[in-house]
């Protein structure tokens, strides 16, 4: 536990980002993240049927955490949050992550133990950082040119709370806007055009399938991250590589 300025324990996470994508005068653009222990007060945020019930228990549980009161959850890259809770279900629970999945090979429900410890993060290519938080791609079968930002936690709750005005339409049509309203808030300029009506209408009717799926796999390939995945030996001996369950379970152990 480190000696620190908080008058509790604390300890340094290294953030996937390495803190490349925020502005100059960010604290997260050190690259770590102080990170509190968990006690009596988080596991009351865990038990909160109303916060569980609400889908926020999560994210009440990581800004609880974090130690300094300048960093916003809100501000922190997707990536960068998936390492810090991570880091926080090590801290407050230990590394091995009990889960039961199906076996790929024979069907049956068995018990694995996840090391967490042993998860990478996925860092960013620094050759390809020109305006912080900005990026270009040019789409191989138009060739037009698509600037686009990763994600915060804040624009994943901004894109929630447009998907739940959706909601009636899709319940009408049975078709989700999921994908074409993440793109919408994720690109921030066509061929240097920067209105949003104009990108709306490039997503709704000018986006090719094979561009947006070469687009989407250039972002995946780009964004540093926590590779959530482990590998597993089937009761047959093959190795398969499955992602680690994660939501209010992940923190489960000692609230039981």
């Amino acid at each position: 536990m480190a000696e620190n300025q908080y008058g509790f324990p604390t300890e340094v996470l290294s953030l996937p980002s390495q803190g490349l994508l925020y502005p100059e005068d960010s604290p997260l653009r050190s690259g770590t993240i102080d990170v509190k222990y968990m006690t009596a007060k988080e596991e009351d945020i865990l038990t909160s049927q109303n916060l569980i019930e609400q889908g926020i228990v999560i994210t009440k549980l990581l800004e609880s955490v974090i130690a300094n009161s300048k960093i916003k959850l809100d501000d922190m890259l997707i990536g960068d949050k998936n390492a810090l809770m991570i880091g926080t279900r090590i801290l407050g629970y230990g590394a091995n992550y009990n889960i039961m999945l199906t076996d790929p090979d024979t069907g049956e429900r068995v018990e694995h133990t996840v090391d967490l410890s042993k998860l990478n993060n996925k860092t960013i290519d620094e050759s390809l950082l020109k305006n912080g938080n900005l990026f270009s791609f040019e789409l191989p079968n138009s060739k037009r040119v698509v600037e686009f930002k990763l994600l915060t936690h804040g624009d994943e709750k901004a894109i929630e709370e447009i998907l739940k005005d959706y909601k009636k339409v899709e319940e009408l049509t049975g078709v989700s806007q999921e994908i074409t309203t993440r793109l919408k808030y994720q690109i921030q300029s066509v061929d240097g055009n920067k209105e949003q009506k104009d990108i709306d209408n490039f997503v709704d009717n000018e986006f090719l399938a094979l561009d947006a799926r070469a687009y989407r796999k250039y972002v995946s390939e780009l964004t540093p991250d926590t590779d959530l995945s482990f590998e597993y030996t089937s009761q047959k001996g093959k190795k398969h590589k499955l992602d680690i369950p994660l939501g209010i379970e992940f923190f489960w152990p000692a609230a039981e």
